[in-house]
């Protein structure tokens, strides 16, 4: 079986972990024994370089391929240009809930992504969603199955706190909080994880860790190092941040966002916060610092072995070539 990944989200330079999620699925396929080429473009949000990216992809041998795989709703418009292959589609989570400014309004860009997305899920063979919650935006009708991104159980384990907080050369006394992902982007909240821990009661002596632009070998360092992971996102699909804070016994705070809830409602020491305010968010994580000892994450973790999900995937691969 050959398969042709399309993704806009993809490394730019060494180190660059942007498609990690990608590159992770695409690796584990080839462990399965497939044969799986990538297709990598930059949209950024000018409809110029989709066209130009149809283009250059209509131009390779898309016969020898049994089937396209677009990541994220934007990659399947460029996938759905060719009539040669079929397309299966995974969506992640914004496209096709829409990108949010930092009022929590749908930008402009947003909705035309969400509409585009859409637009694409009425076309292709076979549509992924990560996470159940994004059921209700797709288009009456369209079927789907659900596939999480999987987690390399094997990377995210529980190790001794102060090894990895030595190893990342951070302060053994503090109670550090784990903020994963780019500060920058509106629909991470970074603001309000700041003022979050900033309502922490002094005598925590709380810290706040920004995980972003790392290396990935050190991301399980920074789960194990740390005393809980703050989520405060306004939309999300499936986190991966939430599955390998599992793994790792990592305690969990989070907005209701994504599919948080249904992942960590049964983890004692987890909790989801109904109303994104900061003193609530404050007042749960408080309660995750104070716990005695580590959460029992793993075994709800296992279900996201990513060994397994990708058996998933190629059983939708099968039944789109049948």
């Amino acid at each position: 079986m050959k398969i042709l990944l399309v993704t806009t989200e993809w490394e730019r330079y060494p180190g660059d972990i942007s498609g990690i999620h990608v590159r992770q699925q695409a690796e584990q396929l080839r462990a399965a024994g497939l044969t799986v080429d990538v297709f990598p473009f930059h949209g950024e949000k000018n409809p110029l370089n989709y066209w130009r990216a149809a283009r250059e992809l209509k131009k390779l041998n898309l016969a020898q391929y049994d089937l396209i795989h677009a990541h994220h709703g934007q990659s399947g418009i460029v996938a759905l240009a060719q009539r040669i292959r079929p397309v299966i589609v995974t969506f992640h989570g914004s496209d096709l809930q829409g990108i949010r400014a930092v009022s929590g309004q749908i930008t402009l860009t947003g909705y035309a992504l969400r509409v585009a997305s859409r637009w694409v899920a009425r076309r292709a063979d076979s549509v992924i969603l990560v996470a159940q919650n994004l059921a209700r935006q797709l288009p009456r009708g369209v079927k789907y199955q659900i596939i999480p991104v999987g987690i390399n159980l094997d990377v995210f384990h529980p190790m001794p706190r102060a090894e990895a907080r030595r190893a990342l050369n951070l302060p053994q006394e503090k109670k550090l909080v784990l903020f994963v992902g780019d500060p920058t982007r509106t629909e991470k909240r970074f603001w309000l994880a700041e003022k979050t821990v900033s309502l922490l009661p002094p005598e925590l002596n709380a810290k706040l860790i920004v995980a972003h632009g790392i290396p990935p070998h050190e991301m399980p360092l920074y789960m194990n190092a740390c005393d809980a992971l703050l989520v405060t996102s306004s939309t999300e699909g499936s986190p991966s941040a939430v599955k390998e804070a599992l793994a790792c016994n990592l305690p969990i705070v989070s907005t209701d966002v994504g599919d948080v809830r249904a992942r960590v409602e049964d983890v004692k020491g987890c909790e989801v916060c109904g109303y994104p305010m900061p003193d609530a968010l404050a007042s749960a994580l408080a309660r995750a610092l104070h716990l005695p000892k580590r959460i029992n994450g793993q075994e709800a973790a296992r279900v996201f072995d990513e060994k397994i999900l990708t058996q998933k995937i190629i059983q939708i691969y099968r039944g789109v070539m049948q």
